[in-house]
């Protein structure tokens, strides 16, 4: 991608409000079991994150029913996280976190002054004596989104030598774009970026999986982002896929932009209209509710998520 087409894909990202917007998030989750659970571990990432352009002004979490054990704090990436745990039968749960989150669109990075590639390779490169580069522990393979050599070579064309980081970053978003088809039925919560890969088909998490193991495979620090998306979009603009539901994208790290984010789901760079929850290496660092139980036997899953403008 030559100059001009960079300017021209920058162009054509939502541009940046001072004003913000303030959203309402509600995530339900409901879980009904056949047989009484005895004993229950919980850990949520509900609560959304605070930062530059992004502040949570309420968030309330009630937990149905009330359990025996409740704390809450921060895990090592600075996300907000919940922890709960029941020490008496309970045949149902429901977790309902409602928020109040001000988002301001994130100024589009400058494309141009982005260093190569290879550069920040090299920068992000263990080497006796040399400084710790922090962002480097997310240039490792995790569970989701391991280090194979598909990935690895699927990545190739959008990192030729000398390019700058965030154009091959954009190309590759592109192609996953391109290439992958959108269908629920085909992965599964399970589903590493290996299968992903293989299928060309998926869900968001599935689309975010593969970026990361494709970055991470030529060098880059790449981290998994968890959040939501704008359930109605405004007046004209095109329904985004993944409202409704909680979303995951990508963010790489650039030594003169920190880290930028990409949606290969949308084929767009995040703007106002997306919420950030957690951030980690890979969808096992970050997923909204997880658990363990004694007992329960099956179990049935209904989860609601809606994200709707307040006006002020």
């Amino acid at each position: 991608m030559n100059q001009s087409q960079t300017q021209t894909s920058a162009n054509l990202l939502p541009r940046h409000s001072a004003a913000g917007v303030l959203y309402r998030v509600e995530h339900l989750t409901a879980y009904t079991y056949e047989a009484p659970v005895e004993l229950a571990h919980h850990l949520a990432h509900l609560r959304p994150r605070d930062e530059t352009t992004q502040q949570c002004v309420l968030h309330e979490c009630v937990v149905g029913p009330a359990p025996d054990h409740a704390s809450e704090g921060h895990d090592v990436f600075g996300n907000a996280r919940r922890l709960f745990a029941f020490y008496t039968p309970h045949d149902t749960l429901s977790v309902n976190a409602i928020s109040l989150v001000r988002v301001q669109a994130p100024t589009p990075p400058d494309f141009a002054a982005s260093p190569a590639w290879g550069h920040v390779r090299d920068l992000l490169l263990y080497r006796a004596g040399k400084p710790f580069v922090a962002q480097a522990e997310f240039s490792f393979g995790s569970h989701f989104s391991p280090l194979f050599a598909q990935a690895t070579a699927y990545a190739a064309p959008s990192f030729t030598p000398r390019r700058p980081l965030l154009e091959g970053a954009l190309d590759l978003m592109h192609r996953i774009h391109a290439d992958f088809t959108y269908d629920p039925e085909s992965t599964e919560a399970h589903t590493r970026a290996p299968q992903a890969l293989e299928l060309r088909h998926g869900v968001c998490q599935d689309y975010a999986h593969v970026m990361l193991s494709a970055l991470r495979g030529v060098g880059l620090a790449a981290r998994y982002v968890s959040g939501y998306l704008r359930s109605r979009p405004p007046p004209g603009e095109a329904q985004l896929v993944g409202a409704d539901a909680s979303h995951a994208w990508v963010e790489v790290w650039c030594p003169a932009h920190g880290w930028v984010e990409f949606d290969p789901t949308n084929d767009r760079q995040p703007a106002a209209d997306y919420v950030r929850v957690a951030v980690g290496r890979d969808f096992a660092d970050v997923s909204p509710l997880r658990g363990v139980i004694r007992g329960g036997g099956e179990h049935t899953l209904d989860v609601a998520v809606r994200v709707s403008a307040v006006e002020e």
